[in-house]
């Protein structure tokens, strides 16, 4: 009896090339920081930093998908998904705005 086991190995990241964001407002890395801070680099180079702490202690954020981030190891699984910063329970911040808040004074202060 012949095996029918698939031994081909995933070829996809040779077909679909990565996908390289040429808009400055791109996020390329994330890192959380204490206090519901993040430091956030964009495809131009810009960084600065994301202060969550007034957004997050905020009653506007009760019952939405922020309202989760406000425990400490939520708010550390932050990643970059699509040139944006995302949670995995999909809680995402506009990188547009974050770009130019940053860009202009070095920091975003959500409130």
């Amino acid at each position: 009896m012949q095996s029918t086991a698939n031994t081909e190995t995933d070829r996809a990241i040779e077909i679909v090339p990565e996908i390289n964001h040429t808009v400055p407002w791109r996020v390329t890395s994330v890192l959380t920081l204490p206090n519901s801070q993040l430091e956030v680099t964009f495809v131009d180079g810009t960084n600065g930093k994301v202060d969550m702490r007034n957004f997050l202690s905020s009653p506007m954020v009760d019952g939405t998908a922020f309202e989760s981030l406000r425990d400490p190891a939520v708010f550390a699984e932050a990643r970059v998904v699509m040139g944006a910063v995302q949670w995995p329970n999909s809680a995402d911040l506009a990188p547009d705005a974050m770009y130019d808040a940053v860009r202009e004074s070095g920091e975003w202060v959500l409130d």
